[in-house]
């Protein structure tokens, strides 16, 4: 490239416009701010496209996975397998209960945790399996369940898999219950934002209490009813992990476009597939047959061995000419609290430390242009 073209393309950005603004109209003249109407309309919505019975709305997808867990009643002396290779979150939450995270290797291929290793980690005190569904490919849910005793529940990190489906099963109901985020860098946003979802009811029933400090009624509950004017029970420890009404109202707006997001990064993610198949040094995520993907992020695999440089020096080269990357997410028995807390040692899952220090997310999203997508592909061409 014979020159550097003044472009700046973000690894990702939300696509939001004057639909989500003119959305938060609603909530502000009716005074209705808090966890309300909107919040339930979404959840209605999300249920609906997802299969699955119960769906609520939360503050976050951490405080989703910690609802999940705590709903499960897991606790102090359980341990809960995770995958190495994960957002720092899907560890936290499982000390927050007060239990173990008992860390599983992963795929290098996939980017998800790896059926053996999982296999390995079980022992009588496993409560759960945390299965994350990574950059939005669906973690193989049949081939961990055949290696799980029936004893311990699959929870699903569906952080970044809204919409995506394992042999024609929604993600979400692949397990005893799901989380789901909606921060800015997955397909659709609230800003902040979780969804839990499950298909048992009485799960659901403690996840809602415990999402509104253990109260027995929600608060539009409460005010609709015939004696508002009285506080409700509390026999839970709760937690205010509640979602805004003027969260709700977005999200549903772009809740409405999920599918039509998804089938855009699809074709976009073919078409990179197919433009970069030449560059044997860049592994790049397919798609396989019988899966749909979520595609929150496009997440490739630097061959260390046949690279023009190292993972870092490229991404460097790409940020110089505008193109904006990042590792695909970090291998957490290689953080710092991690490794001080339980003594453990990058080789000691060398998957996982392999993903984290040679992924590459380049960019894709739904504010990109065609031109965009030819500028990105032609900067690792002239890298390579």
């Amino acid at each position: 490239m014979s020159a550097v073209v003044n472009r700046k393309i973000a690894i990702s950005q939300p696509s939001t416009g004057e639909e989500e603004w003119l959305a938060c109209r609603e909530p502000l003249l009716s005074g209705w701010l808090t966890q309300g109407p909107k919040v339930a309309a979404f959840e209605r919505a999300f249920a609906q496209r997802h299969a699955v019975r119960h769906a609520l709305a939360v503050s976050s997808c951490t405080t989703a996975l910690h609802l999940a867990l705590a709903g499960l009643g897991i606790g102090p002396g359980d341990e809960v397998i995770v995958p190495a290779f994960t957002w720092v979150a899907t560890a936290n939450v499982v000390l927050y209960c007060g239990a173990t995270p008992v860390f599983a290797d992963v795929d290098r291929r996939t980017f998800n945790v790896d059926v053996a290793s999982v296999a390995a980690k079980v022992t009588e005190r496993t409560r759960a399996l945390i299965a994350v569904h990574l950059f939005g490919r669906c973690a193989d849910v049949d081939a961990l369940r055949a290696a799980l005793p029936r004893r311990v529940a699959l929870v699903e990190d569906a952080a970044c898999a809204a919409g995506a489906a394992w042999q024609g099963q929604p993600v979400g109901t692949l397990g005893e219950v799901a989380a789901f985020s909606f921060h800015p860098r997955k397909s659709v946003t609230t800003g902040e934002g979780g969804m839990v979802t499950t298909n048992d009811a009485a799960l659901a029933e403690r996840i809602n209490q415990l999402r509104n400090h253990g109260a027995a009624v929600s608060e539009e509950q409460r005010h609709s009813g015939p004696r508002p004017y009285l506080l409700p029970e509390f026999n839970l420890l709760g937690f205010n992990y509640r979602m805004t009404d003027l969260q709700g109202a977005v999200g549903l707006v772009q809740f409405g476009k999920l599918d039509a997001f998804i089938d855009e990064r699809a074709r976009r993610a073919a078409w990179y597939r197919r433009a970069l198949a030449q560059l044997e040094w860049l592994h790049l995520p397919d798609e396989p047959q019988g899966m749909r993907h979520g595609w929150q992020a496009f997440v490739t695999y630097v061959d260390p061995r046949r690279a023009p440089a190292a993972r870092n020096d490229i991404m460097r080269q790409l940020e110089e000419r505008g193109v904006a990357t990042r590792p695909g997410t970090h291998a957490v028995h290689m953080l710092g609290y991690y490794q001080q807390r339980f003594g453990l040692k990058p080789q000691d899952f060398p998957a996982a430390r392999d993903c984290a220090e040679q992924s590459m997310a380049i960019p894709l999203h739904n504010r990109m242009s065609a031109e965009d997508y030819d500028y990105v592909v032609a900067c690792l061409r002239d890298i390579a």
